[in-house]
Parts: structure tokens; C-alpha cells; sequence
């Protein structure tokens, strides 16, 4: 007896529910037709468990035997209260209904009976509809009663419901009973209600989660302001599941239609500050993270994925940042990149918050993903990072400063001149290459004629020749001559490595002055000098 009664508190739930819906709703909305379809639905599981579903009335509650199935003291949504003023104190559905009885039967209990220009009662309406599977049991006094028996019924039930034993009774019963749907307003789908709809519309060959979207649509629009804030967790419940599910496009083709909203002035500002709403908690870490799984199984196309983004606002930049740190493929993470470089235009700041993150290779992508925007505020951020424990965030950040041309940042490339790590020097040299500044280039060369340069490897003396070849001025030219023509008394191979490091220089700035030296140069019988020198005169006179 305790499961069935439990079983009747909540079909009586959802029967409430369901005449809420058809009160608010016009007939011909989606929205009703499922309802009433998952209402009957829900009848026919009990009705199958139990054979009938017999309720005995009273003024503020029903009872199935002796156990009260529902309760409430509301006089304009109270089903007991419904039945009572109106004389019917037994109530007993057959487990033959059939679902067009169900719907007439839905239909008489939303009916607005309490206006001044109706004279039907639930009474005449159902004995007029003539139920073969619902049977009533009226009080006869009811029916002998002169007209103010309503009135005072319901003046009795609202004095009665107040008095303590009553409430004492009540706060008893609501320990038992599961609570109650608000009063008033949307009623939310609960989340069992929701998946029963995704599912059977999954079952359809094709997919029809679009059809779901409408039908929350409709369900938006015909919603006044104060029932926006049920509308959108109605909305956000079926976001997250499809999300879940792995049906990413019915998410994206959601989150489509809801901006078109967003975006159209004609929408009222209340319905617009509760999208922006949805969008924040389409931003929300929970969210990108179970997006960004998909987008790492290959479940969420590149493009798919760059739309869905493209909603979401510059809200999602932190959840995303932590998706970053989390993805597995390569081909996932240049899309997240690619999100993040277009949300990151609209706040640097909150970017920026990325090169905290403990793990080097988020660092070093937050870094490369400034870089692709090119916005020189950034200068300040990435300033921060030129001293990180990890080559490669120092690296990527000194590519960052140089393309930025970041003149602020000289005195810090400077200092990665002296860097322990030979291809963070080498970086930080084309950095102060590409700012091109007198300051700039004066560091270059300060480094380039210390005396410890000798001794460094013949890759990377190269590549500073190559910096200031990039100025093709007479200051350098001079100077590259002058390290041609240099004698050797000591560590004669690596002056041979500089003047090497020179012609090739010499070369790259397509010097035809430069030719007599070169063709000199060309008759060593270093094998290194004759070789660079060959290559410059070539590139000189052919461009090769």
C-alpha cells in the first residue's frame, strides 16, 4: 500500500502539473500535447501496477483509502479543493481509459468555472461528456442544496484549513510527500520529464531535437517576464543533456536560434537579460568541459565547434583556458586555440589570467594565442613571462615581444641575450631584429662584439649575423667588412667561423659592393669561408 500511495502522489503531481499547462497554454501549443500525452502516459504505469485508481475527496486533500495522496490549501490551483466545492467526494479512473478520454477529462478540469458568465460545473461537464471509464459519486446533499452551496463550501474548507490541527496535519504529511510544484507561473519539467522527451524523440529516424527547440521556443515567448527565470533552467536542462548525450549540433542549433533572439531588437529587454543567462551558463566550466571532451573524441567538428564559441562571449574564455590544459589531440587544441584567439580580442585580461596556470605548455599556448591576435596591450602581460622556469614559454614569449615590435620590452630582450639556453639567445636576437629600434640594435651588436662571442657554437653566431644582416645598413656593412678583413692570432678556427658568419651576411643583404671581397674571400683555402663566400656571390648575382 505504501508503494501504491507513493505512485498516486505522483501521478497527482503530474496531473497538477498538466491542468497548470493547459491553464496557460493555448490549446493548439506543443507544449500541451506532450504534456497531456506524458500526463496520460504516466496514468497508464500506475493503472497497469494497480488496476484503478480510486481517490476519496475532502475539502483540502484526496486519499487513496486512508493514506492522503495530496493536499494543498491553495483555493485557485487545488485539485481536492476543485472536486469538493462542486460536490464530488469519490473519484475513480478505470484502467480501460483510453487517451481521448483522458484529454476531454484534462480539458473539464482546466476549464475556467469560477467566472461570473460560466453556469456549468464539473459535474454537468462530465455528465454531459458521459466518461465510460471515470465514475464520480456525488453528495446528495450537494444536489439538494440551495445555490450558495459553493460558496460556502469553500468559505468552510478556507476557514477549516487554517485552523492548527490542520496545519499541524499538513506539515506531517509534507515530511511524506515529495514537495509540491510552485505555485503560480511556468511549471518546470523536471529532469525525468525532460529525458522521457528527449528519448522518445530520439526514437524517431531522424533527429528531431530541433523540434524540441521550438517547442522550449514557444514555451519562451508565451512566458510572461516574471516566468523567464523557469523557462531558461528549462532551457539549460535540455542544453546540458544534449551536451551529455553527445548531440552537439541539436546544442549548437539551439544555442543558434536563441542568439537570433538575442541579437533581434525587437526582443523585450527581460527576455534579453535572461539569454545572456542561458549564454553564461553555456560558458560555464561543467559545460566547456564535457564540449571539449567531444572535441577531443572527434564528436564536434572544427566548424561546429568555432560556432558554438562564437555564442558563447567572451564568458567562456576561463572555461575554455582549462579545457585547454586537458586536451589530449593536437588537431582539438588548434580549434580551442582558434576559439580562443577570437574571444580573447574582446578581453585581454581575462586571457591574460592563463599565464598564471601552473602547467607550462597552457602558458606557452595563452602566449601564441596573443601573438595571433597581434594587440600591442598585451605588451604588459607577456613582459611577465620572460623569465618563466620552462625554454619554451620563454621562447614563445620573446617571438610574442619581437612580432609586437614591443620597444618597452628592449631592456628585457637585452637580458635574454645572456641566457643559459642557446635557443632562447637566438630568439631573443631576432626579437630585437624585428623591433628594429637604435636601442635595439645597439644591444645586437654589443652582444655580437663581446669577447666571449668568439666561443659560442657556429649555429648560433650565425644566426646573429643573420639579425644584422635584417639592417642592410652602411653601420652594419662596415662592420661586416672590417670582420672579413680580420687577422687571427689566437683561435684562428673561430674567427675563420666569424668571417664566415659575415659573407653570408653580406649575401643576404645583396651588397654588389661586397662582390671584390667575396670573390677574394672564395680563393681561401678555408673550406668553410670558400664555401659562404661562394653562396654570397651567387645569391648576390643570381638571387640564389
Amino acid at each position: 500500500m505504501q508503494q501504491e500511495a507513493r505512485e498516486a502522489q505522483e501521478l497527482l503531481q503530474t496531473l497538477a502539473r498538466t491542468r497548470k499547462n493547459l491553464r496557460i497554454y493555448p490549446e493548439n501549443n506543443p507544449v500541451c500535447a506532450k504534456t497531456v500525452a506524458d500526463a496520460f502516459k504516466r496514468l497508464q504505469e500506475y493503472l497497469h501496477s494497480n488496476g484503478e485508481l480510486h481517490l476519496k475527496i475532502r475539502q483540502n486533500e484526496l486519499l487513496l483509502g486512508d493514506a492522503p495522496v495530496y493536499r494543498s490549501t491553495d483555493r485557485d490551483d487545488n485539485l481536492a479543493m476543485l472536486f469538493f466545492k462542486d460536490g464530488i467526494r469519490e473519484l475513480t479512473i478505470r484502467e480501460a481509459i483510453t487517451e481521448e478520454e483522458f484529454r476531454d477529462f484534462m480539458k473539464i478540469l482546466a476549464q475556467d468555472l469560477d467566472r461570473e458568465d460560466v453556469e456549468d460545473d464539473i459535474v454537468t461537464l462530465m455528465w454531459e461528456r458521459d466518461f465510460e471509464h471515470i465514475r464520480y459519486v456525488v453528495d446528495e446533499n450537494f444536489l439538494l442544496e440551495e445555490d450558495d452551496y459553493q460558496d460556502r463550501a469553500v468559505k468552510q474548507a478556507t476557514e477549516e484549513g487554517t485552523q492548527e490541527e490542520d496545519l499541524k496535519k499538513a506539515y506531517q504529511d509534507a515530511l511524506q510527500m515529495e514537495a509540491r510544484p510552485p505555485q503560480g507561473g511556468i511549471v518546470p519539467i523536471t529532469e525525468q520529464d525532460l529525458n522521457a522527451l528527449v528519448k522518445e524523440i530520439e526514437r524517431d529516424s531522424q533527429d528531431k531535437f530541433p523540434r524540441l527547440s521550438g517547442i522550449l521556443v514557444d514555451l519562451l515567448f508565451d512566458a510572461l517576464p516574471q516566468e523567464y527565470p523557469d523557462v531558461m533552467n528549462i532551457f539549460q536542462n535540455a542544453l546540458e543533456y544534449a551536451i551529455a548525450s553527445g548531440n552537439f549540433a541539436s546544442a549548437v542549433h539551439m544555442l543558434r536560434v536563441l542568439h537570433g533572439f538575442y541579437q533581434d531588437e525587437a526582443t523585450p529587454p527581460e527576455m534579453r537579460k535572461s539569454l545572456r543567462g542561458l549564454f553564461a551558463f553555456a560558458s560555464s566550466p561543467p559545460l566547456a568541459k564535457m564540449a571539449g571532451t567531444l572535441l577531443d573524441e572527434g564528436k564536434a567538428g572544427a566548424e561546429l565547434f568555432s560556432e558554438y564559441a562564437g555564442y558563447l562571449g567572451k564568458e567562456a574564455i576561463g572555461s575554455f583556458i582549462t579545457v585547454l590544459g586537458e586536451l589530449r589531440t593536437i588537431e582539438a587544441r588548434k580549434t580551442l586555440i582558434e576559439a580562443l584567439a577570437r574571444l580573447g580580442q574582446e578581453d585581454l585580461e581575462a586571457l591574460a589570467q592563463g599565464l598564471r596556470d601552473q602547467r607550462w605548455y597552457v602558458v606557452r599556448n595563452i602566449i601564441y594565442i596573443f601573438r595571433r591576435i597581434g594587440d600591442r596591450r598585451a605588451v604588459g602581460y607577456l613582459m611577465k613571462t620572460v623569465h618563466h622556469p620552462d625554454v619554451r614559454v620563454r621562447m614563445e614569449a620573446l617571438r610574442a615581444l619581437g612580432e609586437l615590435r614591443a620597444q618597452e620590452a628592449v631592456a628585457l630582450l637585452g637580458q635574454a641575450l645572456e641566457d643559459p639556453e642557446a635557443a632562447v639567445r637566438s630568439t631573443a636576437a631576432r626579437a630585437l631584429g624585428r623591433i628594429g629600434s637604435p636601442e635595439a640594435k645597439a644591444l645586437v651588436f654589443a652582444k655580437v662584439t663581446a669577447k666571449e662571442f668568439l666561443n659560442l657554437q657556429f649555429s648560433e653566431k650565425k644566426e646573429f649575423f643573420e639579425v644584422l644582416a635584417g639592417y642592410n645598413d652602411e653601420e652594419t656593412y662596415e662592420f661586416l667588412l672590417r670582420t672579413i678583413k680580420k687577422r687571427a692570432l689566437l683561435k684562428r678556427a673561430k674567427v675563420q667561423e666569424l668571417k664566415a658568419c659575415a659573407a653570408y651576411a653580406l649575401g643576404l643583404m645583396k651588397r654588389k659592393e661586397a662582390l671584390a671581397v667575396l670573390h677574394k674571400l672564395r680563393e681561401s683555402k678555408n673550406r668553410l669561408l670558400s664555401e659562404y663566400a661562394y653562396a654570397a656571390i651567387r645569391r648576390i648575382e643570381y638571387g640564389t
